[in-house]
């Protein structure tokens, strides 16, 4: 074939530098909004699928590392959160500064060349401190605060992350997910400076919050939004804060292993909710929820449309196949799944975006286009074409 397509990730993630925040919240919040200590480590578990660490007693030698305060939250940084260019082995759960990260994790320039290392002509972000759609926000006790720190983001994502990049970082932003009033007024904010991409979770109640089931429709003013701004929703895999595992004593790889499954229950969520009904141009993304599982549960899910719809409660409200729904309004992304491209045919070619994950440790940098070719290999120029970059123009409506 010609030489392969430059590459579109739809998923990538930044660490965010210490002044996001200090920068831009009235003076009163700084001693309580988001800002970086450098402090020791000590230790730092994995129990119940989470994170547990504690900070250190000064003067016992302990390594240090710089960590978010925020309210009462102490979260390090983690080589997890930038993982690229350290081998395998080397990849944990240490609590890591600033300098020990590859610095295309947090610096506009390294990041684009870094970029140009992996073909990767233009990126979409994903936050670290706030979590995939703005968790630590909604968790907080200050709303006041949280949504300057919402706003705080956004202006820093469009203005110092994106605007200097010349079109090759793509602005993602966050949504004060307590209030979907405000949620939707951020979402317009956003648009009208051409934002096309928001965050949210991909099972709300998991955090304490209405489902998209809702009988009141709570979720339709931000809904409403998007489909008016045509921004369209990410949800990350763990933006419920809840990864799939087994068991509390289930080591983290049964967990990574599974990422995909929230993905694939909220994807049922999405189409027997009848929100495609009520907004027919929306449009979702499962960022790094992969695609294999993809044709299996859209043709259960017409099965049961088709068979129990009368006494499945959707009968009135899903008036298409879920299949059909899907190939209207839902993209699917991955990375690194060649299961999931010998499926292309039952998935839809036009419905399949592209990742690199970078700086996560499942991240292919920096051999992205070589993964990309080898298991592409078999498919058709033009296929390859929408898959890597294609389909992500058309779902953000990017100027290429």
């Amino acid at each position: 074939m010609r030489e392969f397509p430059k590459i579109i990730s739809v998923d990538d993630h930044v660490v965010e530098p210490a002044t996001v925040w200090t920068d831009r919240l009235p003076a009163k919040y700084r001693d309580v909004g988001p800002r970086i200590v450098r402090a020791p480590v000590g230790d730092i578990e994995f129990v119940g699928g989470k994170f547990t660490p504690t900070i250190g007693a000064e003067g016992q030698g302990l390594p240090v590392a710089d960590w978010w305060f925020y309210e009462d939250l102490r979260r390090p940084l983690l080589r997890l959160d930038a993982a690229a260019g350290y081998p395998r082995d080397e990849i944990d759960l240490r609590a890591v500064t600033y300098q020990d990260m590859r610095p295309g994790a947090w610096q506009v320039g390294p990041r684009l060349a870094d970029m140009d290392e992996n073909w990767i002509e233009a990126s979409l972000c994903f936050p670290t401190f706030p979590r995939f759609c703005g968790q630590t926000f909604t968790e907080a006790s200050d709303k006041e605060l949280a949504l300057l720190c919402v706003k705080a983001y956004n202006d820093w994502m469009v203005d110092e992350w994106c605007e200097p990049s010349n079109g090759r970082l793509i602005p993602l932003t966050l949504i004060p997910l307590w209030d979907a009033e405000l949620a939707a007024a951020e979402v317009r904010r956003n648009s009208e400076r051409g934002v096309r991409a928001v965050c949210f979770s991909e099972i709300p109640p998991f955090l304490g919050l209405p489902s998209i089931h809702d009988e009141r429709n709570y979720w339709d003013p931000f809904f409403a939004a998007c489909e008016a701004g045509n921004v369209v929703i990410n949800m990350h895999i763990g933006s419920s804060s809840k990864m799939p595992s087994t068991s509390v004593d289930a080591p983290p790889a049964v967990g990574s292993t599974l990422t995909f499954a929230n993905a694939c229950y909220s994807l049922v969520d999405w189409l027997m909710s009848g929100v495609f009904t009520r907004f027919p141009e929306l449009t979702i993304a499962y960022s790094e929820g992969q695609i294999g599982w993809i044709p299996y549960v859209l043709e259960r899910a017409d099965v049961v449309w088709r068979e129990n719809r009368g006494w499945g409660g959707v009968a009135d409200k899903v008036l298409e196949p879920p299949s059909e729904l899907f190939r209207k309004h839902v993209y699917g992304c991955f990375f690194d799944d060649a299961h999931g491209l010998r499926s292309v045919d039952d998935i839809g070619a036009d419905r399949i975006t592209y990742e690199s994950d970078y700086p996560h440790s499942d991240s292919t940098w920096p051999n992205t286009r070589q993964i990309a070719e080898e298991q592409m290999k078999g498919l058709d120029d033009a296929v390859i074409e929408m898959i890597v970059r294609g389909n992500a123009i058309k779902m953000l409506g990017l100027d290429r």
